[in-house]
């Protein structure tokens, strides 16, 4: 009997621990399937940052709808990390706005991002930033294992994503037991692991510490991070704004009674729309407002805000003066005030002023205008729900908007039928004001003209008379504004010979301009005016700018010993705009072929050196009058 007891409580004892080794057994090869899980794409929202994330390399899921301009993007095709991952891979046409799965790349910090307009997004400039990143479409490379959870290098992230954060750092769940925290040891070993194929840098240290990190200190989650830098990691990079978009604008708005409370909000929309697209910043272009109802007033001007964050603030503040619509007295009121040096222009960039308009104005606006576009200012009219059939007796001037702007064309001037289709304007105004190139009526009489003076330094002028001749070529080049990029200064003295005294990039400003005119020493010998035509023509304006109007300025005192109308008539060919100035013994037919058709306004005489001086201001006023009557966009 009892041997039979013993039997049993063997078997048992043997089929217990057949059971506990198979259990055992089953156990782990649940472990090894649960360590080997299926590669899920973590999902993030719109506004995560590159620069939240410490993977070097990882493909995310976005959501759908992260076009919207509230998710900052800085740059193209490279990133700064500061920017939106979601709206990057929109702005590069990698995703659209229904969302989708995407590689990310973390590389190195450019010295400079440039801003764009690109799917719907657009980017901002930035001068620097210390981590960049590009996106790509999802395909995993060959053998990189790429994370099923990211690595965040904040504990302040949304619930969710501190979820998935902390699914690595536990054992995998077996059933029927109770998982349990992984130790300190095993949470770096793992992260070592996965460091082999996402080169994640290996962690120094090895041991906990509730000891907190001095400023500068060298963290194995994101490197060496420098104290200035720890400093400025919360705030959001601002924009030097967009080079390729460098312009001073002034937006005048319409706040007449007429306008009321809720189109004025569209209106003030339209701008921080307008400032939004534009990237204001102090390399690009820079924007300031004024408001005209009876009387105009400057809101902000150019410095006041140098980027489309506070700008946009700014104009969220302004609030309706109410009055008439004077818009011609707040175009006269910008060309007098509002373009100086005090209030933020910087003469280097093109002037434009943007007149906002709710019907017709209450006064003209035609003469103010075209003394603006003569003073470089470029003028473009946004006239919303204009006058129709039965109301157009009501309008001060007919067809004022064409009347206005530089040219009948459509380029600067937008009729709007509703303020509810305002916003459609903000792409096409933008890309309007940028393209510098086509800013033609920012050029003037006096800032874009390449002037070749050819002057007579026969022995018949004499060396006190030379002195007065050389003071009316200064008289006349400092009313011109002289630099590399405005009007040029060029001279040639001739007698039987020519001697180019100074080719037109030789001086930039006015004061070398007129050192060089006084230092020009006195030849003396025969008159050849001909051959000196020709010189100036092969000497000076072949190196002249293309885009430049040439004008040849003679000066001379007596007929010349050879022909000049082949060599008048090769620089009527050429484009060069001729000026003849007869002094005492000149022959005046011979003036009148020099000059350019028709010669009443290119040809001058005055019967003593001494009175050159006179000349000086008909001279000035006939080039401008023969430059504003031409079409210029």
């Amino acid at each position: 009997m009892g041997i039979v007891v013993l039997t049993m409580k063997a078997s048992v004892i043997e089929m217990f621990l057949v059971l506990l080794v198979t259990g055992i057994h089953s156990n782990k090869e649940l472990e090894k399937k649960s360590k080997r899980p299926k590669f899920t794409v973590p999902q993030i929202d719109c506004d995560v940052k590159a620069g939240k994330i410490i993977n070097p390399e990882f493909i995310v899921k976005c959501p759908a709808g992260c076009r919207d301009p509230k998710y900052h993007v800085y740059g193209t095709g490279i990133y700064a990390s500061y920017s939106s991952i979601c709206g990057a891979a929109v702005h590069s046409g990698v995703l659209d706005n229904s969302g989708g799965k995407i590689l990310v790349q973390k590389v190195a910090g450019q010295s400079s991002y440039k801003g764009s307009y690109s799917n719907g997004v657009q980017s901002v400039s930035l001068p620097r930033w210390r981590e960049s990143f590009i996106v790509s479409e999802s395909k995993p490379k060959k053998g990189v294992t790429y994370p099923t959870a990211l690595i965040y290098s904040s504990s302040k992230t949304p619930a969710t994503k501190a979820d998935e954060t902390s699914k690595a750092y536990q054992r995998p769940s077996v059933p029927g037991t109770t998982a349990q925290p992984m130790a300190l040891m095993q949470v770096l070993a793992t992260l070592e692991a996965e460091a082999t194929h996402t080169a994640l840098p290996k962690p120094s240290l090895l041991v906990a510490s509730t000891r907190p990190l001095p400023m500068g200190h060298r963290s194995w989650e994101t490197g060496f991070v420098p104290k200035e830098e720890l400093s400025t990691q919360a705030l959001e990079p601002v924009s030097q704004g967009d080079p390729n978009c460098k312009v001073d604008l002034s937006f005048l708005i319409d706040g007449s009674s007429s306008i009321g409370k809720r189109r004025f909000r569209i209106q003030k929309q339209f701008l921080a729309d307008v400032a939004q697209a534009l990237d204001i910043g102090p390399s690009g272009p820079l924007m300031g407002v004024v408001q005209y109802g009876d009387n105009p007033a400057t809101q902000f001007n150019l410095k006041t805000h140098t980027n489309s964050r506070d700008l946009k603030a700014a104009i969220e503040k302004i609030t309706l003066r109410g009055g008439l619509s004077n818009a011609g007295r707040a175009i006269s009121f910008v060309t007098k005030n509002f373009f100086s040096k005090a209030n933020g222009n910087r003469g280097s960039a093109p002037n434009v002023a943007v007149v906002m308009l709710d019907g017709w104005p209450t006064d003209r606006v035609e003469e103010t205008s075209r003394l603006t576009r003569e003073s470089g200012i470029n003028v473009f009219f946004i006239t919303i729900e204009a006058a129709v059939e039965n109301e157009k007796q009501y309008a001060v001037e007919p067809n004022f908007a064409n009347k206005a702007v530089c040219k009948t064309n459509g380029y600067y001037s937008f009729n709007v039928q509703s303020w509810f289709g305002l916003r459609k304007m903000v792409q096409p105004l933008v890309k309007r004001i940028c393209d510098t190139d086509r800013l033609a009526c920012s050029k003037t009489c006096l800032n874009s003209a390449d002037i070749g003076f050819v002057i007579d330094g026969s022995s018949s002028v004499g060396t006190g008379n030379f002195r007065t001749v050389l003071q009316f070529v200064a008289n006349l080049s400092k009313e011109f504004e002289i630099s590399d990029t405005d009007t040029r200064i060029g001279a040639v003295q001739y007698t039987y010979e020519q001697r180019l005294e100074f080719g037109f990039d030789k001086y930039h400003t006015k004061a070398d301009v007129l050192n060089a005119i006084k230092s020009v020493g006195y030849w003396s010998g025969g008159t050849s005016t001909g051959a000196a035509i020709h010189y100036a023509l092969e000497q000076l304006f072949k190196k002249s700018k293309p885009s430049k109007r040439k004008l040849m300025i003679l000066i001379t005192d007596g007929r010349s010993y050879d022909d000049v109308r082949l060599p008048a008539m090769a620089a009527h060919q050429k484009g060069v705009i001729t000026y003849a100035i007869g002094v005492a013994w000149a022959a005046q037919d011979e003036l009148d072929v020099i000059a350019t058709h028709p010669a009443r306004d290119h040809s001058f005489f005055v019967d003593e050196f001494d009175n050159l001086h006179t000349s000086v201001p008909k001279v000035i006023r006939n080039i401008c009058t023969e430059f504003n009557a031409q079409p210029r966009n």
